[in-house]
């Protein structure tokens, strides 16, 4: 598992007007809180967070104030229209403990060609060792055919990992594909002439 040192600054003044310098100073505002310790404030750089964070759940080393906190980062906000990082929320941990988690899941083999995959469920829930977190998890569809599915239980999970999401939730399903036939128009008159209305009164009889 990934593990990233990160040095900040720790914050003394709160408020939009000071999270907007902090942005502007290419620094990000964050919250370390967890083990009964009193919620800690500091300033990361931007930058190196927005890419430690591209790592599914990066530990990263907290360097402030002459000492160092083990977090998982637990709450992420960015701006909805720019993407810039506003906010994070880490969470202390310890080596050894378990933690819960989301991990991602990928899957893997082929399946019936028939049928259309659909994911309906990108990760799932597990209790694990906070410094033996995976990036993925593998989710074997090899042969699998259509109309099937694949659940939580179906996951493959390292040894020591236990599942907390529900057994039963759907992860990935294969439909069939459409059978639909589009009906043909109806072929125009032999002669290329329309055809007369049904109910059209008959011509006068000019005599």
């Amino acid at each position: 598992m990934a593990e990233i040192s990160i040095n900040g600054t720790p914050r003394t003044n709160f408020g939009k007007g000071a999270s907007r310098r902090d942005r502007k100073a290419g620094l990000v505002p964050a919250v370390i809180y967890g083990h009964g310790a009193k919620p800690q404030h500091v300033s990361l750089p931007a930058k190196e967070m927005g890419t430690a964070l591209k790592t599914s759940n990066v530990l990263l080393d907290i360097n402030f104030d002459g000492k160092v906190e083990l977090t998982l980062p637990k709450s992420v906000t960015k701006h909805p229209i720019t993407g810039i990082l506003e906010h994070v929320d880490l969470l202390i941990v310890r080596r050894g403990e378990k933690v819960t988690v989301e991990v991602p899941v990928h899957t893997i083999g082929e399946h019936d060609r028939d049928g259309i995959l659909e994911h309906v469920n990108n990760s799932i829930e597990v209790e694990v060792e906070a410094t033996s977190i995976p990036q993925f998890l593998e989710l074997s569809i090899e042969g699998m055919a259509a109309n099937t599915s694949k659940y939580a239980s179906d996951v493959a999970l390292p040894a020591g990992m236990k599942l907390i999401s529900d057994p039963h939730m759907l992860v990935a399903h294969l439909s069939e594909k459409s059978t639909v036939v589009e009906e043909t128009p109806v072929a125009a008159a032999a002669d290329g002439g329309a055809a007369p209305a049904a109910d059209a009164a008959p011509a006068a009889d000019n005599k």
